[in-house]
């Protein structure tokens, strides 16, 4: 995972570079999550373009990255991800809580 942030915006975006599922979000999750503490930031976005696969072990590690980014007052968007993970998310129903924009 690589990731950005711009302190003058407060965001961190999140490159995602990885098959997401039970045996990587673990690392994902550490890693976010430290960077989340971190920054503090008032908006993350998880970028999936390097991801190829996720199953439902990703849908948890995005809803629990945004349990903590809402607690800090943020908000939290995804970008760049593929027609195959968004059947995944849509028929998850996350999408209702966590927006996907057209560019990052």
């Amino acid at each position: 995972m690589n990731v950005k942030y711009n302190n003058e915006d407060k965001l961190l975006v999140l490159e995602l570079t990885e098959e997401i599922d039970h045996h990587s979000t673990e690392k994902i999750r550490r890693r976010a999550d430290y960077e989340i503490q971190r920054h503090m930031p008032r908006k993350t976005i998880f970028d999936f373009s390097g991801v190829t696969f996720m199953d439902s072990a990703g849908i948890g590690m995005v809803i629990g990255r945004y349990k903590i980014v809402s607690m800090l007052g943020g908000k939290v968007s995804m970008v760049n991800v593929k027609p195959s993970i968004r059947k995944v998310f849509e028929m998850s129903g996350i999408l209702k809580i966590i927006p996907i924009e057209d560019c990052a």
